[in-house]
């Protein structure tokens, strides 16, 4: 087994007193596709999160690329990160967010532009040239010089995408990409997300309630409750055949809504 890229070791989360994460193990290999299943307040947004170093943990380390994101090592003891540190460590990963996040007053192109050229120090033209093959990539080259507001959410969701990707990150993150979105036009993400995880190597983390798609792009399922992993293992395993009650209520909860 190769070093995973992802690696949660007795991580414990808190707000206030209450604990969201319970000294949680969990790993992503490099190059997995990973999705994490369970209810609202299970703690699957708050994994997100903490990678991206949107929440600091309260016990234990997380490991980003075989390296300590919240730490730095000194003296052969883990210290807390610098902000140097942190700059760093949140170049390894990308995040698409639920809620779009596109910068309103910029042109989509400009919206993968922006920071290729003032964080990664790419000339215009480079980005430029970066940001047109991955509108390509997700179906968009002809909205280009369209603002997001012009844009449907679907569309907008595949700009966040290709705008994740227009930083190289080796990691990308996926935090319920579809929630926002009318149902109509969840299968046009769901399909770039699907082609990602097909035809690139990514580490990939998604959290979703797309139990359908989370059988179809997943190399694994966790589900999660009350800040641990309940169950965890192949797609058509745990979505099929799960062997914890606990799991068999949720899905039937989810898949079954009205019974």
């Amino acid at each position: 087994m190769s070093e995973p890229m992802i690696k949660f070791d007795k991580v414990t989360k808190k707000f206030g007193d209450h604990v969201v994460l319970k000294e949680l193990e969990f790993e992503v290999q490099p190059n997995e596709m990973v999705t994490i299943i369970g209810p609202s307040g299970s703690g699957k947004s708050t994994i997100l999160r903490i990678l991206m170093t949107l929440e600091p943990i309260n016990g234990g380390v997380v490991y980003v690329d075989g390296e300590p994101l919240w730490h730095e090592e000194r003296d052969g003891k883990f210290v807390p990160a610098s902000e140097q540190h942190l700059r760093k460590m949140r170049s390894k990963l990308g995040m698409v967010f639920q809620q779009f996040n596109l910068f309103p007053h910029m042109t989509v192109r400009r919206n993968l532009t922006e920071a290729p050229i003032r964080v990664l120090g790419l000339s215009k033209k480079e980005a430029v040239e970066r940001a047109d093959e991955l509108l390509e990539m997700v179906g968009l080259s002809d909205q280009a010089d369209k603002f997001p507001a012009q844009l449907s959410g679907g569309q907008q969701q595949r700009v966040g995408i290709a705008r994740a990707l227009a930083m190289r990150p080796k990691i990308l993150l996926f935090d319920e990409p579809t929630s926002a979105l009318d149902p109509e036009l969840v299968g046009e993400v769901l399909q770039v997300i699907r082609k990602l995880a097909e035809q690139h190597e990514f580490t990939m983390l998604l959290v979703t309630h797309e139990i359908p798609f989370a059988r179809q792009v997943s190399d694994r399922v966790c589900f999660i409750d009350g800040g641990s992993i309940v169950e965890q293992g192949p797609p058509d395993e745990i979505l099929t055949e799960p062997k914890e009650e606990r799991t068999k209520e949720f899905l039937h909860a989810v898949l079954h809504p009205d019974e």
